[in-house]
């Protein structure tokens, strides 16, 4: 009897550590291709859908293979998709993205990344998926300077700001509130 309890015992924990670790991340439904997240069915710290959100990523990394998408430009994707699964209204999730230093390269247009890497931008169509979906992308200016990118070279509708420095400080004035990796 004994044996048969430690059996079944065994075979629940099995199942249910495996049913734990199956889950599948999903993208959307704001960004659709991007961004996957998984679902956390009632968590103990609950999600207050009332509340606005507004968060600033300070973006200044970058993978070295110049055909890989930045991980942390696609975090925002990841808040979007997240919070929205989670039930928060898409008018009250408010992002910017502050790029400078290494992910420079990570805002130039297919001409002008492809005239430095010999291949287009993998940031590209995220980067103007998020600007559609109302995410503000800033571009430090003394990064631009420094690296040389013109505004002729970066994504259209990407701003420049005069600093890095400058643009986090703003947005945080703004109540946005700041997540760096």
């Amino acid at each position: 009897m004994k044996k048969l309890y430690l059996l079944f015992f065994s075979f629940f924990i099995i199942l249910h550590t495996h049913s734990i670790f199956s889950q599948e991340k999903a993208t959307g439904p704001v960004i659709e291709e991007y961004g996957p997240v998984y679902k956390v069915v009632n968590p103990d710290f609950k999600v207050d859908t009332s509340t606005e959100l507004k968060v600033v990523f300070d973006v200044m990394n970058s993978p070295d293979d110049k055909g890989s998408i930045n991980a942390s430009i696609e975090t925002a994707a990841r808040f979007f998709n997240m919070h929205a699964q989670a039930g928060i209204p898409l008018n009250q999730l408010h992002a910017a993205l502050v790029v400078h230093n290494k992910a420079a390269k990570d805002i130039m247009t297919n001409e002008a990344y492809r005239e430095k890497y010999q291949r287009d931008n993998p940031n590209l169509k995220l980067i103007n998926l998020l600007i559609d979906s109302g995410v503000q992308v800033v571009f430090c200016g003394q990064s631009a300077a420094a690296r040389g990118v013109s505004k002729e070279e970066m994504i259209p509708r990407v701003q420049v700001s005069l600093s890095a420095m400058t643009a986090l400080i703003q947005l945080q004035n703004q109540n946005y509130r700041l997540i760096k990796f």
